[in-house]
Parts: C-alpha cells; sequence; structure tokens
C-alpha cells in the first residue's frame, strides 16, 4: 500500500519560511519523479515543482522560481519543499505527487497539508 505523508505546513507570516515534508512507503522511491503542487481556494490544483531521480533535475512554477527549493533524499524515500520569502499568494493546501518514471499512469497522491501566509 503505497502512502505519501506530508508535514511542516502551517502559518506563517509574509516574508518567513516552511519547509515541507513528504515521507513515502510503499514505492520503490528512486524510481519515481516527485511533485509538489497546491491548490488554493476557488482555484485549480498547480504544479509548484518537480524534481527527477537519479539527474535529481527540477523544474518550478515561475511564481516560485527564485524562492522555493525542492530536493529528496532517496535514502530516507523524502521529498523536501523549502519556501523561502513566503507571500499571501503562497496560502494554499500543499500536495505531494508521486510520478513513476516510465509508466506515467502509476502515480499517487499525499492527502495534503495547509499552507497559510499571513500578516
Amino acid at each position: 500500500q503505497v502512502q505519501l505523508v506530508e508535514s511542516g505546513g502551517g502559518l506563517e507570516h509574509p516574508g518567513g519560511s516552511l519547509r515541507l515534508s513528504c515521507a513515502a512507503s510503499g514505492l520503490t522511491f528512486s524510481i519515481y519523479t516527485m511533485s509538489w503542487y497546491r491548490q488554493a481556494p476557488g482555484k485549480e490544483r498547480e504544479l509548484v515543482a518537480s524534481i527527477i531521480s537519479p539527474s535529481d533535475s527540477t523544474t518550478y512554477a515561475d511564481s516560485v522560481k527564485g524562492r522555493f527549493t525542492i530536493s529528496r533524499d532517496n535514502a530516507k524515500d523524502t521529498v523536501y519543499l523549502q519556501m523561502n520569502s513566503l507571500k499571501p499568494d503562497d496560502t494554499a493546501v500543499y500536495f505531494c505527487h508521486a510520478r513513476h518514471r516510465r509508466v506515467p499512469g502509476i502515480n499517487y497522491w499525499g492527502q495534503g497539508t495547509q499552507v497559510t501566509v499571513s500578516a
């Protein structure tokens, strides 16, 4: 049974930082492209960042480039999202996503973690 468990969300002031973690189990973590998505109230879910193994090649949404950093630790089956210089527009539920590197139809979602940026 595959599980993706996010943690690290919460309330932060504008300009602050948060670090999200997503611990995976039940899959061969290293062969999955790991991503973070987010969904704000009334908006569609959007891709925030992705990281591919083993190259650790990353991609980011334009809205978070230079502020967010995605990383992974294959030894711990965990992907991270370091979020700096947070803005109120970053407020959303953040979801972890895993997609099989060779079979894109095999993919999994976490349950999400709330990030709220407010003064």
